[in-house]
C-alpha cells in the first residue's frame, strides 16, 4: 500500500514537472515565433510585393489569380496568398495579416520536430530533460527560425510541409520496420494504419502549392539518397501508395487545373521561367558560387552552431561501426543534406533556398546537446568546450554591434543606441553566464542559453526594431504625408525597389515614376542623388525640402512654357 501510494505519488510530481516545463517552453517558443510580428513594417520588395497580392486578392474574392497592381502575377502559387488574405479579411493589422501564416508554419514545424525527437530518439519519452523538449526549443530560437516566421514570404510555409511530409514519411517507414526507434514497440510493426500514408501524401501537396514542384524534389530527393545508401528501394517506393498519391492530388492539383484554365499563359510563366530557367540559368542575378550554401546554414542554425561538430562526430563514429543503416539518424541526415546539394547546383542562389534543411538539423541538435549533457567523463570535456565556444558566440556579436553603433550616421546612432547597448550587454553578460555554467553546473546550460535568446529577442522586438523602422520600412514615411503634407498627386524618382513596392502597399495604390518630361507640378519622393539630378534641370520649387529618414518629399515646377523663358 505504501508503495503503490509513492508510486503514485511520484507519478503526479513527473506529471507536474512535464506540465511546467512543457509551459514554459511553450511560452518561449511563442515569443520567438509570434512576439510583436508588427514591430516593424513590412521590408524589401518581397514583402510588401506578397501582402499587396494577398490583399487583393481578399478584397476582390478571387481566390485563384494572384494579382499584382491588377495584373496576373505567377512567381509563386497560392497557400501563402490565401492564409495572408485571410488575416486581411479578419482585419489584422497588415503586417500581422502578412506575416501570420509564417509564424503558424514554423509552430508547424516545431511540433514536428518535437514529435520526432520524441518518437525515434526519446528511450524514456520524458519530455522533461528529453530531445523532445530541447529539439524544438533549439530550433524555434535559431537565425533561421526567427527570421523566416516574422517574413511575409512562402518560404515558413514551404520549410513547415516538407517538414510534416517528412515526418509521416518516417513515421510510414518505422512503422513497416526500416527505421529504429530509440525505444521500439513492444508489439510487431504495424502495416495497416494507413494515416501517415494520406498525411504524406497531404502535407507534400501543401508544399506544392507553397512554392512549387521543388517540394517533391527535395522530399523525393531525399528520400531516394536514403533509400540508394541503404539500398531500400522497395520501402521508398512504398511511399507511392495509392492512398498518398490520391491525398497529393486532393491537396494540390485543384488550384493548377482551375488556375491553368484560367490564365493559359500560367505553367509557361511559373513551371518554366520561374521554376526551370530560376534553377538552370541566371536569368534572375542571382549567381553566387557553389559554396554559397555553407556558410548561410551555418549562419541560419546560430547561436547553436557549434553543436554541429559532435553531431557529425557521432555520424562518423556510427559510419565506422556501420550501424547507420538502421539508424533513424541516417534518414533525417538525409534530409538535412539533400536541399543543400540540390541548391549549391542552381545557378539562382538566395539564402532561404536552405530553409527546409533548418528543421532536421535542429533536431540533430537536440539529441546531440541531449546526449552529451547525460554523458560521463569524456562527454563532461567536450560539453564543456562547446558550452564556452557557445558563450563566445553571443559574446562576440555583442561586441560587434557596440562597434557598429560607432559607425552609424548622427541621427541613426542616437535613435539606436538604447537598444544596441541593452542588447550588447545583455548577449555579453549571458554568453560569460554560459561558460562559467558548462564549468561548473551542466544542467543550467540549456535554460540559461533559451533564456538569453528570449530575452535577446524580446529586446529586439520591442526596442530595435521599431527603432529601425522608419530607415528600412515605407510604414512611417507613407503615415508621414497622410498626416502632415496631404499631397494631391506624389510621384517616386530614383527611389530603391524596395521603398516603391513598400509605398505602394502602405499608399494602397501603385505610384508612378515621375520623368523630367512630365509638364504639371507634382511632390516627387527621391533619394538625396534623385534630387541633385532636379535641382540640376530647374525643376525645384524651393519652397519645400520636407526629409525624413534619408527620403526627401521634393515639390517639383511645373515645366516652362513653350516660347517662354
Amino acid at each position: 500500500m505504501v508503495n503503490s501510494t509513492a508510486l503514485s505519488e511520484s507519478s503526479a510530481k513527473i506529471r507536474q514537472q512535464n506540465l511546467a516545463a512543457v509551459s514554459a517552453s511553450a511560452v518561449a517558443i511563442f515569443i520567438c515565433l509570434f512576439g510583436n510580428l508588427g514591430a516593424i513594417g513590412l521590408i524589401g520588395p518581397d514583402e510588401s510585393r506578397y501582402a499587396w497580392i494577398a490583399r487583393a486578392m481578399s478584397e476582390s474574392g478571387d481566390w485563384v489569380t494572384p494579382r499584382l497592381y491588377g495584373q496576373p502575377w505567377f512567381e509563386k502559387p497560392i497557400l501563402y496568398y490565401w492564409a495572408a488574405a485571410a488575416g486581411f479579411r479578419l482585419n489584422l493589422s497588415p503586417e500581422w495579416a502578412a506575416r501570420l501564416p509564417s509564424a503558424c508554419a514554423a509552430l508547424a514545424a516545431t511540433i514536428g520536430i518535437s514529435w520526432l525527437a520524441w518518437k525515434f530518439f526519446d528511450p524514456r519519452k520524458d519530455f522533461i530533460r528529453g530531445p523532445a523538449l530541447i529539439a524544438p526549443l533549439l530550433f524555434s530560437t535559431t537565425v533561421a527560425a526567427i527570421g523566416f516566421s516574422r517574413a511575409a514570404t512562402p518560404d515558413m510555409l514551404f520549410c513547415s510541409s516538407i517538414a510534416l511530409a517528412m515526418a509521416c514519411a518516417a513515421a510510414v517507414l518505422n512503422g513497416r520496420g526500416f527505421l529504429t526507434c530509440a525505444s521500439p514497440s513492444n508489439g510487431p510493426a504495424s502495416q495497416t494504419d494507413l494515416r501517415p500514408l494520406l498525411l504524406w501524401g497531404a502535407f507534400l501537396g501543401a508544399g506544392v502549392l507553397a512554392k512549387g514542384p521543388a517540394a517533391l524534389i527535395l522530399a523525393g530527393g531525399a528520400i531516394a539518397l536514403w533509400a540508394m545508401s541503404t539500398h531500400r528501394w522497395r520501402a521508398a517506393i512504398r511511399l507511392a501508395h495509392p492512398l498518398a498519391i490520391g491525398a497529393f492530388c486532393i491537396v494540390a492539383l485543384p488550384w493548377y487545373v482551375v488556375c491553368s484554365i484560367r490564365n493559359p499563359q500560367f505553367l509557361r510563366i511559373f513551371i518554366l521561367q520561374h521554376n526551370f530557367e530560376r534553377y538552370l540559368t541566371p536569368v534572375f542575378m542571382h549567381r553566387q558560387p557553389v559554396w554559397f550554401f555553407i556558410p548561410i546554414f551555418l549562419l541560419a542554425l546560430l547561436p547553436w552552431t557549434v553543436f554541429l561538430w559532435p553531431a557529425a562526430r557521432a555520424g562518423l563514429e556510427m559510419w565506422r561501426q556501420k550501424s547507420w543503416e538502421e539508424s533513424p539518424g541516417f534518414f533525417f541526415a538525409c534530409w538535412t543534406v539533400f536541399p543543400i546539394l540540390f541548391f549549391s547546383f542552381s545557378e539562382s542562389k538566395l539564402p532561404s533556398y536552405i530553409l527546409p534543411a533548418v528543421p532536421p538539423a535542429a533536431l540533430f541538435l537536440g539529441v546531440t546537446w541531449f546526449r552529451l549533457q547525460r554523458g560521463e567523463s569524456s562527454a563532461s570535456r567536450i560539453f564543456s568546450r562547446l558550452t564556452a565556444t557557445l558563450g563566445l558566440t553571443w559574446m562576440a556579436p555583442a561586441t560587434g554591434a557596440l562597434v557598429w553603433l560607432h559607425r552609424l550616421p548622427s541621427p541613426m546612432r542616437t535613435e539606436l543606441r538604447g537598444p544596441l547597448q541593452t542588447l550588447a550587454i545583455l548577449a555579453f553578460l549571458g554568453g560569460a553566464s554560459i561558460i562559467l555554467l558548462g564549468l561548473r553546473a551542466r544542467r543550467f546550460v540549456f535554460l540559461t542559453s533559451v533564456f538569453v535568446a528570449v530575452a535577446c529577442v524580446i529586446v529586439v522586438n520591442q526596442s530595435l526594431l521599431p527603432a529601425l523602422d522608419p530607415y528600412l520600412s515605407a510604414r512611417r514615411h507613407a503615415e508621414f504625408l497622410r498626416d502632415n503634407l496631404y499631397p494631391g498627386h506624389i510621384f517616386t524618382y530614383q527611389l530603391p525597389r524596395s521603398w516603391n513596392f513598400g509605398l505602394a502597399f502602405y499608399f494602397h495604390r501603385e505610384l508612378p515614376e515621375w520623368s523630367p518630361q512630365d509638364p504639371d507640378a507634382v511632390l516627387l519622393l527621391t533619394t538625396p542623388q534623385g534630387f541633385e539630378k532636379i535641382k540640376q534641370q530647374g525643376r525645384f520649387g524651393g519652397t519645400l525640402e520636407e526629409s525624413y529618414r534619408g527620403i526627401l518629399f521634393v515639390p517639383v515646377l511645373p515645366a516652362p512654357r513653350s516660347g517662354t523663358r
